[in-house]
């Protein structure tokens, strides 16, 4: 597991070194930021933290932060897509592209009339990458890649893949027509295996599993910096100063009162767990995880530590809204260092947002925190011998 971490790592290296090798001095200037950087928040607003930068991040259609692909040649848009194939699977890759592509597919729906103040509203081409650090350097370095529906984060420290969450994707529409009869669904799997899943509890087990009547618009833990429970106001779902849809207010969710605290996270999960599920459904629930935590190559994807039935016990399932298929839902999968978030509302219940997230190292905050901790006491230990050496020769 360890090799295969350094392996993806050092192609995503390669693969970002060479793209920023293409660019110039003032596309570099916009695609390049600072290191990653350990540290806390030190209020409650997504900027007041040491790394405010990389660990903000958006799926709405907003200024994700780095160079656009309009402002590439195609060349270099080229490479910025094989730096954003290092980071997934083969099925992730292929997923992330299409989502890209439905972007002409919502204009179309929308009849290529919606305006948002700017020359094109959904856009295949405003879709943002930023390098943070130097790529394959001593010190720790990330990349992100993200615009609507799409946010990718991934962060390398010691040489060795430390996070790639959050991950989010989204699919608007979820399902479209194709020619022959049939459906385009990039995120398919992960709506009809939970709903199977859900369907098939036993009624007592259902009841503890469905918090909710109705589902939530949005995830509930938003695009916030650090999962808790918060409320996620929709104009934070964009970055300040974009224009935006009305009731920027209210919270992302359009939950309030008794029904978002049905659906707030808490610490301890809310829902059923995989312990109480029988062998059929605890195999619907690794599926599930799959749809996930598969994004990503196999040498980092955490999916192998639900091999472990003490993991898979410990993971829980929540539910909100219908659980027939064509009606408003939600889910939630929460357990130790996971939640996965799903929810299809609008659109007729034809867009559909699905994020995955660690809770304990979004962004890889811990991992930098024992980086920074081992490299400074290294710092100190090397430092002392010259010092005693010094104390020592004026007598001290």
């Amino acid at each position: 597991m360890a090799d295969a971490a350094r392996d993806v790592a050092d192609r995503m290296a390669e693969a970002a070194a060479a793209w920023l090798d293409s660019l110039d001095a003032a596309q570099r200037r916009v695609a390049v930021g600072p290191p990653p950087r350990a540290g806390g928040a030190a209020g409650t607003g997504p900027e007041d933290h040491a790394d405010a930068d990389r660990t903000r991040w958006f799926y709405t259609p907003t200024d994700h932060g780095g160079l656009t692909f309009h402002q590439q040649r195609p060349a270099q848009h080229r490479s910025a897509m094989r730096l954003v194939a290092s980071g997934l699977s083969d099925a992730g890759y292929v997923t992330v592209a299409t989502v890209l592509g439905l972007e002409n597919v919502l204009d179309h729906v929308e009849g290529f009339s919606v305006n948002w103040g700017r020359e094109r509203t959904r856009d295949p081409g405003m879709y943002y990458l930023r390098v943070f650090g130097e790529p394959g350097g001593p010190g720790p370095w990330g990349w992100r890649f993200g615009g609507h529906h799409v946010s990718l984060n991934n962060l390398v420290v010691d040489g060795r893949v430390a996070a790639t969450t959050p991950c989010f994707l989204g699919a608007d529409p979820a399902a479209s027509p194709l020619l022959g009869g049939s459906t385009l669904r990039p995120l398919g799997t992960a709506e009809d295996t939970a709903r199977q899943l859900v369907r098939s509890l036993r009624p007592e087990a259902a009841a503890r599993a469905v918090l909710l009547d109705r589902a939530p618009n949005d995830v509930v833990a938003g695009n916030s910096t650090r999962v808790g429970d918060r409320v996620i106001r929709r104009r934070e779902l964009w970055r300040p100063g974009t224009h935006i849809p009305d009731r920027a207010e209210q919270p992302s969710t359009g939950l309030d009162g008794a029904d978002r605290r049905a659906l707030a996270l808490t610490p301890t999960p809310k829902g059923l767990p995989g312990a109480e599920l029988d062998p059929v459904q605890r195999e619907l629930l690794r599926a599930l995880l799959a749809a996930y935590l598969g994004r990503v190559p196999d040498g980092v994807s955490p999916l192998a530590r639900y091999d472990d039935p003490a993991a898979l016990d410990a993971v829980h399932l929540a539910w909100a809204g219908s659980t027939a298929p064509g009606e408003p839902h939600y889910y939630r999968l929460q357990g130790p260092r996971l939640l996965i978030e799903w929810t299809n509302v609008h659109r007729g219940v034809n867009h559909a947002h699905a994020v995955w997230r660690d809770p304990e190292t979004d962004f890889g905050g811990d991992v930098l925190a024992a980086h920074h901790a081992a490299h400074h006491a290294a710092q100190h230990a090397a430092h002392r011998p010259a010092h005693q050496a010094l104390h020592h020769a004026n007598g001290k």
